[in-house]
């Protein structure tokens, strides 16, 4: 069992406590051990178990229950609390706005143990009764439950990327290799996927007995040309049968509807018919087009960009040469500012832009203005000692409530470049939106602009934006626009990629990094990037040591900051 399995555990175990009305101090401790263990550098499982007892945050009790963990992947306290907590109310727990302590009272006075019971009572206004649920705390719990079922069974790209070769390889061994081809949204590399699509060149009757097992995935659905099954994951998994071309099948279940509509209305007497090795890209070829790669298969558009020979060389998570947006343990990473730079050096990358958080994220242990000017110092120290590597001072400065930054001019003046991002009140109607981020814009030292929209895939919707109107104010301002690319933000949404940079925009693929392995994210922002026809000529992370000074340079200039 490695730290976060067992940090998960602590966490659920106090949150079940706090449910049921534990006393705080005990719920409160194992929350801290949960919090101290995820940010271990190090696995407890490696540590001598004399050691573990004098880790920072493990005491005694903690130290007895993460041995028993260790030893046999169990908590026996926690599964006491799971075996006397309805599922229904365990399940409240993934809901937005709705803590461990409302869940109390929505199960032990409101008599409510499942999501359909709350989301009724929301329906009725019933919850408005209770001390602590106000009419906007109703109407925001009704809306996060609307949007977790709506949700239910859907995946990140980056979770089906760790379970697809279990699956791709289990396929591979009950059928023959060459009958068995991803397709449909992984294949085009969605960012969230309802199904994992695989076409099986087989009829039904011999696909079916081969999930007759002792533990059989559930059969949702069977025509003639496909078979659903529901694995115990909660994944959907579609394999479109009965097929014998290999190239017309790959085409078919690919590219979206509004692309497949569009080609064949431009090609509609194109014969499909390829050999059973052929792959769909004979289809291109008969059409006299370049090949168009799975995951540009979205628009109608795409097809013309073909036709005219105009799809770019689109960029590769090899064309990153820097990472931009990532915490230190200055404010909330786990990592010191020279363990990422040697991390980034490792690599091959050329330099890094150091963005702890701003002051008003004190929770995130945002950075004073007296540690802004010690934490410079440091990376002066560091930049002579690394050289030719660079560290770049920068800031993920709060955008506040009326859209002021979070430190004065004076203090923004001293960072080479200000990343401005919302990260309080959330829920807010578009105009409210729209005034934070268009006076951050405007401000002459934000050089880029974080997470537009402040979406968490699949767990929160991000605040409503008008794309257009933001985009273009940070073209004329000059301000680059962040693809996040944290598996659960890719934040600006590829869909606008097109626009920003046919308008001269530029975009900057950064992965917010919390850690080392944050790093690895810039993969995802670049999938994701692909899809929008991004180039690395339009990405900022893309630019190299010399060009990314120049930039700054001019943009200093053209702002005369």
């Amino acid at each position: 069992m490695d730290n976060v399995a067992i940090a998960d555990n602590f966490s659920l175990l106090s949150k079940l406590m706090d449910i049921h009305g534990e006393n705080p101090f005990k719920t409160k401790t194992y929350s801290i051990a949960a919090f101290n263990i995820e940010k271990l550098p190090s696995p407890l499982s490696d540590t001598p178990r004399e050691k573990l007892f004098s880790i920072k945050g493990i005491g005694e009790s903690i130290g007895k229950k993460v041995i028993e963990m260790l030893d046999t992947g169990q908590l026996g306290v926690l599964n006491d609390y799971i075996l006397k907590t309805p599922p229904g109310v365990i399940e409240m727990l993934n809901i937005k706005g709705i803590g461990p302590k409302k869940i109390h009272t929505v199960w032990k006075e409101m008599g409510i143990e499942s999501l359909g019971e709350l989301l009724y009572a929301c329906n009725e206004n019933r919850l408005t009764l209770y001390k602590g649920f106000g009419e906007k705390t109703q109407k925001n719990i009704q809306e996060s439950i609307e949007f977790y079922l709506l949700n239910q069974g859907s995946f990140l790209y980056a979770q089906l990327e760790e379970i697809f070769p279990q699956i791709d390889n289990y396929l591979k061994k009950i059928f023959p290799p060459d009958k068995v081809h991803v397709t449909g949204a992984y294949r085009r590399h969605d960012i969230t996927i309802d199904e994992l699509e695989f076409i099986i060149l087989e009829k039904n009757e011999t696909i079916k007995p081969k999930f007759q097992t002792a533990q059989p995935p559930e059969l949702l659905e069977e025509t003639n040309k496909s078979i659903l099954y529901k694995l115990k994951n909660g994944l959907r998994l579609r394999l479109y049968t009965g097929g014998t071309n290999r190239a017309e099948e790959l085409f078919r279940t690919t590219g979206s509807a509004v692309f497949l509509e569009a080609f064949l209305k431009k090609y509609p007497n194109l014969k499909y018919k390829g050999n059973e090795t052929e792959d769909d890209a004979v289809i291109f070829e008969k059409a006299k087009i370049p090949f168009i790669p799975p995951f540009l298969r979205e628009t109608a558009e795409i097809i013309d960009k073909a036709k005219n020979n105009e799809l770019p060389a689109l960029i590769q998570p090899g064309d990153v040469k820097s990472i931009i947006h990532s915490h230190s343990n200055w404010s909330d990473g786990a990592n010191t500012v020279e363990e990422m730079a040697n991390e980034c050096i490792k690599r091959g990358l050329e330099y890094l832009v150091l963005s702890d958080h701003s002051k008003s994220a004190f929770y995130a242990n945002g950075l004073s203005e007296e540690r802004i000017r010690e934490q410079h110092r440091y990376i002066d120290e560091l930049n002579a000692k690394l050289k030719p590597f660079k560290i770049f001072k920068s800031i993920e400065c709060d955008i506040l409530n009326d859209g002021s930054m979070d430190y004065s001019n004076d203090i923004l003046a001293t960072f080479d470049l200000v990343i401005a991002s919302v990260h309080s009140n959330l829920k807010m109607p578009e105009e409210k939106a729209m005034t934070r981020l268009m006076n951050a814009i405007s401000n002459p030292y934000v050089t880029i602009l974080g997470h537009m929209t402040g979406r968490l895939l699949l767990s929160r919707n991000g605040y409503p934006v008008d794309h257009k109107k933001i985009i273009d104010t940070c073209i004329k301002n000059n301000v680059v626009i962040e693809l996040n690319a944290h598996p659960r933000r890719l934040d600006v949404d590829w869909k606008w990629i097109d626009y920003i940079i046919s308008n001269g925009g530029l975009i900057s693929i950064n992965p917010d990094a919390h850690a080392l392995e944050g790093y690895d994210d810039i993969k995802f922002g670049s999938l994701a990037a692909q899809k929008g026809g991004l180039t690395k000529e339009n990405n900022l992370s893309s630019f190299s040591l010399k060009q990314f000074e120049d930039f700054l340079q001019k943009r200093r200039k053209a702002k005369k900051i």
